[in-house]
């Protein structure tokens, strides 16, 4: 069967004129967070969910009104054979109607069972294909700002909620609701009086369920919240397992799991407890109608107004509600913990995501250059700032031509890596231009312009699973031939010929299995493997040793004749050869130049060379060897 989610514009409200596009992006995060949601709102995504299942669910409301309409007539017909006993009727008919109707309630209460639960998982699949999509697309932002152990668990904990309150809580609170209410008409045709009896102690007891169950939904929202900081508690080290280890930090993160752990606990036990409240008042709410019609029925048999079939019969009627009177309460407490999950699923569907990073999202418009073409980098003004953490880049130009190579250097936070980021539309400049190839990139959708950038990040990481489905991650239509050369490039080569399974050799979770070098030569294979038109490399040999570094200084070199190559490098090695170099300080463009241009013009250079020689020397041995002032 078809399924569809419920729509939800991923977009963020428009800001008003003159707001920070970014600030508003992030008030209406963090709104998404913290503002708590009308009562209505969860509601209708909870029946959003379910709408495109309504035929089944609806079928299956039938089929469980049919084994309740089977119920409903078991006490008549039971009132039919006490009354046949003591006159002269046969007793044979009613009792096999009385049996007929007994299995086929059987019958259609397991029908209605299967279908009912066919349709929870799918519920719950869609669901959780929703919720993955969008979490696969966040926003970088986004991502900066929640832990992914806490969304992991909104896509496996909390759809499992939505499923069970989408299917059977709908379902039971319909079923309970119709089902008492044919009971009520039927205990009325038997005795008008003793149902006024009965509808009087329920509603007693409906006041105070009334204040019981919204409890249940504000409970099962803390509990959820804390199974998600379990699950960010333990990305967080096992992401990080060797630093925790190396520092003897278990017992630290530890007692900070187990803070959430005992944070869910006591939710859970709060939820428990207004659940064995509400069961307590539906057995109350039986019972005291029970004992109020045997005493008041009681005294209308013993006056002559009530014959003792007819007093059974509405007795029998007052037990048969205990089912779906349970069903109708277990419904609405299954609905609260729903709209509890729902609540935070509709957090993480108010979180703005990158709309065009998909296929049918590229710009086709748009004529794409041909696949060898290096194109022109250019930035404009460039202004960017983190939120809470101050500017970025402040009025950052400067230009790299198509082909050949552009260096960045400059200290620790000097928005290098910022900068690449920007190039990638990871995140959107405050002010200013950046043109690729003469296009502004705010005018290229992201799959169009990521396309035609390869990017190897500092950490160089690497994914679980094979050595080449790692290799071909961007280019899964790599021929052999293809691969084999950027093995050979990047001196992978020798790495399989010694590993037995070759490139179906397994690199572990985060390439545990690999060493630094190895990760990093790895990512600098994908990346070439590509062909990109601008290739990104953020410290791309920072682990290499100097043999491997200067052949893949030589295959990079070869790349920059049909590519543009920007690089970041600390590395004096990795820069000398570069045609031009953008020297960055405190967010700024310090100098433009050349190597031999920034020694002899620019002091800040001038130190870096000196102190990155790697010769042995000291930095004042190596800054009296580079010529110019000094």
């Amino acid at each position: 069967m078809a399924t569809a989610s419920p729509t939800v514009d991923p977009s963020p409200p428009t800001p008003p004129p003159g707001t920070d596009p970014s600030a508003a992006a992030e008030n209406t995060a963090d709104s998404a967070d913290t503002a708590p949601d009308p009562p209505s709102a969860p509601l209708r995504t909870l029946l959003a969910y379910a709408a495109p299942h309504r035929l089944v669910l609806l079928a299956s409301l039938l089929l469980v009104l049919a084994a309740g309409a089977a119920g409903l007539a078991q006490p008549l017909l039971a009132r039919a054979v006490l009354e046949s006993l003591g006159g002269d009727g046969g007793v044979l008919a009613p009792v096999l109607a009385l049996a007929v109707l007994v299995v086929a309630g059987a019958t259609l209460t397991g029908l209605q069972s299967w279908w009912q639960q066919r349709t929870a998982q799918r519920v719950v699949r869609q669901v959780r294909t929703d919720l993955v999509h969008r979490l696969i697309r966040l926003r970088v932002p986004e991502l900066d700002r929640h832990a992914p152990g806490d969304l992991v668990a909104r896509v496996t904990s909390d759809s499992t909620l939505v499923q069970s309150a989408a299917t059977d809580g709908l379902v039971n609170v319909a079923n309970g609701t119709l089902t008492v209410a044919g009971a009520l008409v039927l205990m009325g045709v038997v005795h008008p009086g003793l149902l006024a009896v009965t509808v009087g102690v329920l509603a007693t007891v409906a006041v105070l369920l009334t204040l019981v169950l919204p409890r249940i939904r504000q409970a099962v929202a803390r509990a959820q919240g804390a199974v998600g900081a379990v699950g960010a508690a333990l990305d967080r080290v096992l992401g990080a397992a060797r630093t925790v280890k190396a520092n003897g930090a278990e017992a630290r993160e530890t007692a900070t799991a187990e803070a959430a752990i005992d944070e869910a606990y006591r939710a859970g036990l709060s939820g428990a407890r207004y659940a064995a409240w509400a069961s307590v008042l539906t057995g109350v709410a039986i019972q005291g109608a029970f004992l109020a019609v045997l005493g008041v029925g009681g005294a209308l048999v013993a006056s002559g107004d009530l014959d003792t079939p007819s007093l059974i019969a509405f007795l029998l009627y007052v037990f048969y509600l205990a089912s779906p009177l349970g069903a109708l309460v277990a419904g609405l407490g299954t609905l609260q913990q729903g709209l509890g999950a729902v609540g935070r699923i509709e957090q993480v569907a108010a979180l703005p995501i990158e709309e065009d990073v998909d296929d049918t999202a590229v710009d086709a418009a748009a004529p794409s250059p041909p696949p060898a073409a290096a194109l022109a980098v250019e930035l404009r003004e460039i202004a960017f700032g983190y939120p809470g953490r101050g500017t970025g880049l402040n009025g950052v130009s400067w230009s790299a031509p198509a082909g050949g190579q552009t260096a960045l250097v400059g200290l620790s936070g000097a928005g290098k890596t910022t900068t690449f980021a920007l190039l990638q539309r990871f995140y959107e400049p405050d002010a200013g231009t950046i043109l690729i190839g003469g296009r502004d990139i705010s005018t290229l959708g992201r799959a169009e312009l990521r396309r035609r950038i390869a990017y190897v990040e500092q950490d160089s990481p690497v994914l679980a699973g094979t050595l080449e489905a790692n290799l071909r991650y961007a280019a899964p239509d790599a021929t052999g031939n293809e691969v084999a050369e950027v093995l050979r490039v990047t001196r992978l080569d020798t790495l399989l010929a010694r590993l037995p399974d070759g490139l179906a050799t397994e690199v572990g979770t985060r390439g545990v299995a690999l060493s630094g070098g190895e990760r990093q030569r790895l990512a600098i294979a994908r990346a070439l493997l590509r062909r990109p038109q601008v290739l990104l490399l953020d410290e791309a040999t920072a682990q290499l040793d100097a043999r491997n570094e200067q052949a893949l200084r030589e295959a990079v070199e070869a790349v920059s004749r049909t590519c543009t190559v920007i690089v970041i490098a600390h590395r004096l090695s990795t820069v000398t050869g570069a045609d031009r170099i953008v020297v960055m300080e405190l967010g700024r463009v310090r100098a433009v130049g050349t190597h031999a241009e920034l020694v002899a013009g620019d002091g800040l250079y001038r130190e870096l060379a000196a102190s990155q020689l790697l010769t042995g020397q000291t930095p004042e041995d190596a800054s009296r060897a580079l010529p110019g002032p000094r």
